[in-house]
C-alpha cells in the first residue's frame, strides 16, 4: 500500500468532515495545505528567482570586480531587502517604496494585458465575425456566417453598454438611463447571466468530478485494508 493513497485517504476525510461543520480536523487540514503551499512558493522564489537571477549573478559580478554590474544587481537586491521590513511595524515604511513599484508594474501588466490580450482581440472578433468575404472564401453558409456574427457583435455591444451607468434626472426628479442604453444593458445582463450559469456549471462538474474521484481512492483503501 503506498504513502500517498494513505496520505490521500486521510486528508479526503480531513476535508469532508467540514460536513459537520467547521471543527478542528477541517481546520488542521487547512493549516497544512497554506502551509505547504507557502513553503513551496518559498522554495520555487528562491531557487528558481532569487539564487540563479539576483544572488548567483550577484556574487558572480562581484568576484570579477565590475563595479556598474554590481550596483545595477544591488538595486533589485536593496529593494529585496526592503520588501522584508513590512514584517516589523516599526520598519514597515520602508517597504513602501518597493511595494509601491511592484503595484505600480503589476497595474500597468494587467492594463496593458487587458487591452492587447482581451479588448483589441474582442474587437477584432467582433469585426471578423461580420467577414462576408472570408466566410465565401472558406465556403461557409453566408446567412448562418452572418447570424453567428451578428449574436457575437450584440453579446459585445451589450455587455458593455450593461456596464454603463450614466443617466439623467428627469423634470419629476427620478435619474433613469437612456431608454436605448437600457434596453441594450438588459440584453448584456441576460449574456452575463448565461456566461455565469455556464461558468458555474463547468465549475459544477469539475467539483462533482473531483469528489467522486476522492470518494472511488476511499473505497479502493478499503477495499484493500479488506483484502479485497
Amino acid at each position: 500500500m503506498s504513502v500517498s493513497l494513505v496520505v490521500g485517504f486521510l486528508f479526503t476525510v480531513l476535508i469532508l468532515s467540514y460536513l459537520f461543520g467547521d471543527q478542528v480536523l477541517f481546520r488542521a487540514a487547512i493549516y497544512i495545505f497554506v502551509g505547504v503551499a507557502a513553503g513551496y512558493a518559498v522554495a520555487v522564489a528562491v531557487h528558481q528567482v532569487l539564487w540563479p537571477l539576483l544572488l548567483r549573478p550577484f556574487l558572480s559580478i562581484a568576484a570579477l570586480g565590475n563595479p556598474i554590474g554590481v550596483i545595477w544587481l544591488a538595486v533589485p537586491l536593496v529593494a529585496s531587502a526592503l520588501l522584508l521590513t513590512k514584517i516589523s511595524p516599526r520598519l514597515s515604511s520602508w517597504g513602501q517604496i518597493p511595494a509601491a513599484y511592484l503595484v505600480g508594474v503589476g497595474a500597468a501588466v494587467a492594463i496593458g494585458g487587458g487591452v492587447l490580450g482581451t479588448l483589441l482581440p474582442q474587437v477584432y472578433a467582433a469585426a471578423a465575425a461580420l467577414d462576408l468575404r472570408a466566410a465565401t472564401a472558406r465556403g461557409d453558409n453566408p446567412l448562418l456566417f452572418l447570424f453567428n456574427g451578428g449574436v457575437a457583435l450584440a453579446g459585445t455591444i451589450s455587455v458593455l453598454a450593461s456596464f454603463h451607468f450614466g443617466a439623467r434626472r428627469k423634470p419629476d426628479g427620478a435619474v433613469r438611463r437612456n431608454p436605448i442604453i437600457e434596453a441594450v444593458g438588459w440584453l448584456g445582463r441576460l449574456y452575463l447571466a448565461i456566461t455565469f450559469g455556464l461558468l458555474f456549471a463547468g465549475v459544477y462538474i469539475a467539483a462533482l468530478t473531483a469528489l467522486a474521484e476522492r470518494l472511488s481512492s476511499i473505497r479502493d483503501l478499503v477495499f484493500r485494508l479488506l483484502g479485497r
